[in-house]
């Protein structure tokens, strides 16, 4: 289809959220959600309750060697293309791993912890295995994209849109991100770059995926006023390659939900009513002290509510509280998104 100038010889997680190694370290003083990015979209998707700890009472979260490694991966890839074609070899590449850590480490020097041993030294075996893992992602990325014929129009693009509001006096969504790679073919043909350290999900999963990817596609739609014609997810853990081809009409459903989203975050910021939403997935969060799943009771909610009870918000918006941004589209106080009906198409193996 010639979207980029590329020569993808192979078939075919995680991106650290908001391009660090995890939450902020760090807590800071509680503010109400002033915008809405892929990765906190899935956390209140996930759980409100995450989203409340994360977004809202900033609470801490402890260090994690994948995403850590993942941001490691991610910056070696965008300081590659900073050589010349001819030089973007896996050796080249390899050779990045070490000094892009240092630099990370540099800026958040609590990262050393997740390196120490018993004692309390740094064990330096384990940083070495973690070092040689993702140098071996960094590699596998050779097998399927060649970067000698990559010339990206950007790398680590920051993009940022408001959709306007539907109603006189209604504030605007603003919608950011960071997107990993755009490349422009010669005929002005768009295709937005995703790379995950992780495996690519079976097919019935990858619906997450797809979600973030059609996020940026919209956003660039509307930033650019152009369709992005492929979204290409990279999977350099297993291997794969995959591709989604957007339409129009997919990403004004995109829209319709997302602002279906921020509605229910809007009335749960508005009444304090985060409800956790228990998953599998609960095993690897760092707030199991703070849940009331697991029999702890949260911070007390630091933003002000109205005089109503919340529980005096009518129980029919958990299945109808986004009903307003769109026909059909809406998100439950657990928060899912309620479809819309309009179908979506299909995510494809490179």
């Amino acid at each position: 289809m010639g979207i980029a100038t590329d020569n993808s010889t192979g078939p075919g997680s995680e991106r650290a959220a908001d391009r660090a190694a995890g939450p902020a370290a760090k807590p800071a003083g509680a503010a109400r959600p002033a915008a809405l990015s892929p990765s906190r979209a899935a956390d209140f998707m996930r759980c409100p309750l995450l989203y409340r700890f994360r977004v809202i009472d900033k609470l801490p979260e402890k260090p994690s060697a994948a995403a850590t490694r993942g941001t490691v991966v991610h910056a070696v890839l965008e300081r590659l293309f900073d050589a010349p074609a001819a030089e973007r070899t896996a050796g080249r590449a390899k050779g990045l791993v070490p000094g892009e850590w240092e630099k990370l480490l540099a800026a958040r020097p609590e990262l050393a912890e997740l390196f120490l041993g018993e004692d309390g030294e740094r064990d330096g075996e384990r940083l070495a295995r973690w070092l040689a893992d993702a140098e071996r992602l960094v590699e596998r990325w050779f097998t399927l994209e060649d970067p000698t014929r990559l010339e990206p129009a950007d790398r680590e693009l920051y993009v940022e849109t408001v959709l306007e509001g539907g109603g006189a006096g209604e504030a605007g969504l603003t919608l950011r991100g960071f997107i990993d790679r755009v490349d422009v073919a010669p005929s002005g043909e768009v295709r937005i770059v995703d790379y995950k350290t992780g495996k690519a999900p079976a097919p019935q999963y990858r619906s997450d995926a797809l979600f973030q990817m059609t996020f940026y596609a919209l956003v660039m739609w509307r930033l650019r006023g152009q369709v992005p014609r492929r979204l290409q997810l990279v999977y350099l853990g297993s291997g794969d390659v995959l591709t989604y081809d957007p339409t129009e009409a997919e990403l004004l459903a995109v829209e319709r939900r997302l602002r279906a989203l921020w509605e229910a975050i809007s009335l749960a910021t508005e009444t304090g009513d985060w409800r956790p939403r228990p998953t599998k997935l609960c095993g690897w969060c760092d707030h199991q002290a703070v849940c009331p799943e697991f029999g702890g009771t949260p911070p007390p909610y630091p933003l002000p509510v109205p005089a109503q009870r919340a529980s005096d918000v009518d129980a029919d918006a958990d299945t109808d509280a986004g009903a307003g941004a769109g026909a059909g589209a809406g998100v439950g106080a657990d928060g899912r998104v309620v479809a819309d009906g309009e179908g979506q198409g299909r995510m494809d193996p490179v």
